[in-house]
């Protein structure tokens, strides 16, 4: 096996090599990194509906699979905010939360995202995450974490709600039931986000996350929180996760199919985003495809072993980076300290109370909203903007079922994008007092001549638009009845398939009987190429098709002065 080769299947073998200052950074950025990961992926597994020991799994063999086999050395895989509300969406309406059934058909759902991204990777299809457009992802962030934060509020105060089938049904209930309050778990929850924004507000390098579990672990051991009606994260296994294959059921492939999609494309979304910032910041390249099979192994690692669908940490892989990090030797070490914890010290994590891991939510995930990015798509464009806020409104109605949102923001998008090209901007032209041709209508100019007119068509000519081209055409003839030449001025045009020169070619005919020259000018290579292949420039005439728009000019002009001399002689 070649070395290309070798590097291409086992992507770590092309990681730099590291000197022991490199190893010192990657062991400090680690253990720093794991600090922050192991009461995250608690929290986040509160968050996905399965028991939190599953994030600690998570937090493990995943984020192993994902730094060997990715592209991107120091982005940070395990659990996330976005991808576990997904997870908890998708699965809850065809199984119970907490159940056996649930927490398998979890499992299910990371294998089937994370073989959707080993297919894209594998067909070098990243591509076609730009079918995700950044409206309609910032329409979906900003509803996903209102979602997300409004969800925990039960956890906060301590309120048990009967499972519904939309969010906020399950707010109305704590609303109206507040009568039911728990006081403590009130106090620990606003305690918890006091501590999280403290640190984070004036301490920034101490791990405040970890420093708010010790204390409120530490208080709810020391006030018998749990003997007094208090949630808490209770026994977590020791030891490492089981290997074993997801069950399999016909009905919940079907059903999670759909949902596994969305996943598996905002999930790398998420990990594609960490990816561009830590290329930037480190000066080094990533390939989208090789992270595509990396994410999705990452998954599929994740199913096998009792887990949930995994993704890149922005917050955590924006450490990794902080903290000098210099190759993925710095994630091995997060997970070693993962492992550490699951092996000696689970009975510490006993009693941390989940108005805890519900503070660590909100606050994590209130850095998502981000409304002033639905103003600026408002700014850009009519479509974007609508694109932007249809899918901020869709999440939202079709919470929890919230990848329907954004798959109603893809397909606006789509077809948004299909009208356009559908009606492209075809402008006629007059002469500008500078010489060059110029939008008539935008800079009030007179026409070209009463012989000549002139149009420029912004957009690829094919199926789809090639009637708006013809009935441009025709109504410049129907408008001009002196008319003796239209010329096309076809720099906007990128490419014209079959469809469209079958129309030029009935134009021409028609026009030539007419007595009108159907001429074009500074028309692309790849155009000029696709003319002369099909025969089309010998029909429009090759005296007809110009290099620049003044050498057309000059021409059409000549002609149509020549004959009115010739007119006048006679």
């Amino acid at each position: 096996m070649s070395s290309a080769i070798a590097k291409r299947l086992l992507p770590f073998l092309a990681w730099p090599r590291v000197d022991g200052n490199a190893l010192f950074h990657d062991l400090v950025a680690g253990i720093t990194v794991s600090l922050l990961a192991i009461p995250q992926s608690l929290a986040y597994a509160q968050l996905a509906g399965v028991p939190a020991y599953y994030g600690l799994y998570a937090a493990f063999i995943p984020s192993v699979v994902a730094v060997l086999f990715g592209s991107s050395g120091l982005l940070s895989t395990g659990p996330v905010a976005m991808t576990s509300l997904l997870t908890a969406a998708s699965v809850g309406h065809i199984a119970t939360p907490g159940t056996d059934q649930f927490i398998s058909y979890v499992t299910l759902l990371a294998l089937l995202s994370g073989l959707f991204q080993i297919g894209l990777g594998l067909a070098r299809a990243g591509v076609l995450l730009n079918l995700l457009s950044h409206p309609v992802l910032m329409g979906f962030i900003n509803a996903a974490a209102m979602i997300i934060a409004l969800s925990q509020l039960p956890a906060l105060c301590g309120i048990v709600v009967p499972q519904t089938d939309h969010f906020l049904v399950d707010i109305w209930h704590v609303l109206t039931t507040l009568d039911t309050l728990h006081g403590m778990s009130l106090l620990l929850g606003l305690l918890a986000l006091v501590l999280l924004y403290g640190f984070k507000r004036f301490a920034p390098r101490l791990p405040g996350v970890l420093i708010m579990v010790a204390i409120l672990t530490g208080l709810s051991y020391a006030t018998r929180f749990a003997e007094h009606g208090g949630s808490v994260v209770g026994e977590i296994p020791r030891g490492m996760p089981s290997i074993s294959v997801p069950a399999m059921s016909w009905r919940a492939f079907t059903a999670l199919l759909p949902a596994a999609f969305v996943i598996a494309l905002i999930s790398f979304m998420e990990a594609m985003s960490s990816c561009k910032v830590i290329a930037i910041k480190t000066r080094t390249r990533w390939d989208e495809n090789q992270e595509l099979i990396g994410q999705g192994l990452a998954k599929v690692a994740a199913a096998f072993c009792h887990s949930m669908p995994v993704s890149g940490s922005f917050s955590r892989s924006a450490l990794n980076l902080a903290s000098h990090g210099k190759s993925g030797f710095s994630s091995l070490v997060a997970a070693g300290f993962v492992l550490l914890t699951l092996l000696y010290f689970t009975p510490l994590l006993y009693h941390l109370p989940k108005p805890a891991l519900a503070a660590m939510i909100v606050l994590a995930v209130s850095n998502l909203i981000d409304f002033a990015a639905l103003r600026h798509a408002w700014q850009a464009g009519r479509d974007d903007g609508i694109a932007a806020v249809l899918t901020f409104v869709a999440t939202l109605g079709f919470a929890p079922n919230i990848q329907n949102g954004i798959l109603t923001g893809i397909i606006f998008s789509l077809g948004a994008f299909i009208y356009r090209r559908m009606l492209p901007r075809i402008v006629t032209l007059g002469i500008h007092g500078d010489g060059t041709l110029r939008d008539a209508g935008h800079h009030r100019l007179p026409s070209l001549h009463r012989k000549i007119a002139a149009l420029r068509f912004d957009a690829t000519l094919f199926f789809a638009n090639v009637s708006f081209f013809e009935d441009a055409i025709l109504k410049l003839e129907r408008e001009n009845p002196q008319l003796e030449a239209i010329l096309v001025v076809a720099n906007g045009i990128n490419h014209i398939d079959a469809s469209a020169v079958e129309m030029l070619r009935r134009l021409v005919r028609r026009l030539r009987e007419c007595g009108i020259t159907l001429a074009f000018s500074s028309a692309k290579h790849q155009v000029l190429d696709v003319v002369e292949r099909t025969g089309l420039a010998a029909e429009i005439g090759h005296m007809n098709i110009f290099g620049s728009d003044d050498a057309a000019l000059k021409e059409l002009f000549r002609r149509a002065d020549g004959e009115a001399a010739t007119a006048a002689a006679a």
